[in-house]
């Protein structure tokens, strides 16, 4: 049609073309988003609310020097990596790209937490523990804590907002927060150096022992050991993992076992043989339905919850070249894993 399109008296030719402009962009995200649900769906096929099989990684990371040893997930949802190379780096969570670096530790980092206040923190063999203040791609240390007489291996935000952090040098240190400021409250004196550490219930923590090869409930008000549980396989590795998998119900990784321990009770409800597995290391919970978990056997294993046990579904054999430290869910329903052979893949 060679009509003339000022001729039509309703619609002028500047309303058509900014239709057409919006139609094709509404088109352009309709087919972006289809491009991504299909790339998804061609490796993490899901169903029922959990992966039927895993197949390759999406996206593969390599910019740490040394193995990669703890992850987490920001309020902004990028995710930060820490690494035996001293540093940390904050990733963007779309383009998988490094957008921030932090060295402030002289050694290994063995853990990094995301703050409710938005901040982050981090702590290492060098003894401290480093508070950030992160805004965009510019850091600032606002505190550093030294209240530990060997490697600071685990730390957890308290509900209250406190801190609690434990070492080797065989003590659990909870910190006050109080004007944008952590100050030491009091600290625990336990039987052996202590791997993971976890907030079960209001003023309760749970943490392990793990020269008794136990786990302990301690009262942060009464200040003492309301109950302890024996026989539960616990290593001495930094990478043992405390996990909340329900309400209810903590799940603890160790040598070749997984334990299921009710928090309420105090007891023991099951331990799981994980086949052919030597260590049992990071445990996360990738929806209310399924736990992955990670070993020294370089395999992402996934399992169903079924009500107060674990039902294995799948193993991804040799899902990295090197044991697999650490796994942390996205929140665009992806997850990564981080490894000794210095990659973190995004699944």
């Amino acid at each position: 049609d060679h009509r003339d399109l000022h001729s039509f008296p309703t619609r002028r030719s500047s309303d058509l073309l900014k239709e057409i402009i919006k139609a094709k962009d509404a088109r352009i995200k309709y087919l972006e988003k289809e491009l991504e649900n299909s790339r998804l769906l061609n490796n993490n096929i899901l169903k029922d609310n959990y992966i039927i099989e895993l197949k390759e990684p999406i996206y593969k990371i390599k910019y740490h020097k040394y193995y990669i040893s703890c992850s987490t997930v920001l309020n902004d949802g990028r995710f930060a990596i820490g690494s035996n190379d001293n540093s940390i780096i904050i990733y963007n969570s779309k383009t998988f790209k490094p957008e921030l670096t932090i060295k402030e530790h002289n050694n290994s980092i063995s853990n990094i937490i995301n703050l409710s206040s938005g901040g982050l923190a981090s702590c290492s063999w060098d003894k401290t523990i480093k508070i950030y203040n992160i805004n965009e791609n510019k850091y600032k240390v606002i505190q550093t804590l030294k209240d530990h007489t060997d490697s600071v291996w685990k730390i957890i935000e308290l509900r209250n907002k406190k801190l609690a952090s434990c070492s080797e040098d065989k003590s659990i240190i909870l910190y006050n927060y109080d004007n944008n400021e952590y100050k030491k409250e009091f600290s625990i004196s336990t039987n052996g150096p202590n791997g993971p550490i976890i907030e079960t219930n209001d003023n309760e923590i749970c943490y392990s022992e793990v020269d008794n090869n136990s786990i302990c409930f301690y009262d942060t008000l009464k200040k003492k050991i309301i109950s302890q549980i024996n026989n539960v396989s616990i290593t001495s590795n930094i990478f043992d993992s405390l996990l909340m998998i329900t309400k209810d119900l903590l799940l603890v990784t160790g040598n070749s076992v997984i334990s299921i321990v009710n928090i309420n009770s105090h007891s023991l409800i099951r331990t799981i043989d994980v086949p052919d597995s030597n260590y049992i290391y990071s445990a996360c919970l990738l929806n209310n339905n399924t736990v992955l978990t990670s070993d020294y056997n370089k395999r992402i294993i996934q399992w169903k919850i079924e009500g107060d046990n674990l039902l294995l579904i799948s193993k991804k054999e040799n899902a990295h070249d090197g044991e697999i430290y650490t796994l942390s869910k996205l929140p665009n329903g992806l997850f990564i894993s981080g490894s000794r052979d210095k990659f973190v893949k995004i699944w």
